[in-house]
């Protein structure tokens, strides 16, 4: 049965790994358009409400679509008082008890309130204020949706990989 459930959190690790991979080729991308933004505002006196809100965008989707790939990676930010020095047992045990408690939790709560924003959101289109802007909002606020899903299943697994080192003698 834990089998399964291992199964379960390598298929979650081995999502988070893919869409973290893929949204970090949007970095180079930003930096190069930020300075053609640049280039453009100060050299040649142009400028592109377009090109400054996908740089936003993309700015959105690396750190929401990455956040879950970061949890998977251990390199989010954490106070290390009960963990750092622990043993292995102690560590799965904050590790278990931060993913229930704490993470999934969270991550209901968002999605519960950020589930009617981006449904009206898609229900008009919404676009930007910006004349020139982009018309894809909608998306933009999908990401939230996206980002408490992929953090919860990456919270999956990280109990269930902690529920595996406790239940070891």
């Amino acid at each position: 049965m834990f089998e399964r459930a291992e199964r379960l959190a390598d298929g979650i690790d081995r999502l988070t790994g893919a869409v973290g991979g893929a949204v970090a080729w949007l970095l180079p991308a930003m930096v190069l358009v930020q300075f053609a933004v640049v280039v453009m505002r100060y050299g040649l006196g142009l400028g592109s409400v377009w090109l400054q809100e996908s740089i936003l965008y993309a700015h959105a989707a690396v750190f929401l679509l990455a956040a879950a790939w970061t949890l998977r990676q251990d390199g989010h930010t954490r106070i290390d008082i009960f963990y750092a020095d622990a043993p292995p047992r102690r560590r799965a045990l904050v590790d278990l008890g931060g993913a229930l408690l704490l993470l999934l939790p969270f991550m209901t709560v968002l999605a519960w309130y950020a589930w009617p924003y981006a449904a009206r959101a898609w229900a008009i289109r919404e676009r930007s204020q910006e004349v020139s802007g982009l018309p894809f909002v909608y998306l933009l606020k999908s990401l939230l949706l996206a980002f408490a899903l992929l953090l919860a299943l990456q919270g999956i697994a990280q109990a269930i990989r902690a529920w595996g080192v406790l239940r070891r003698p």
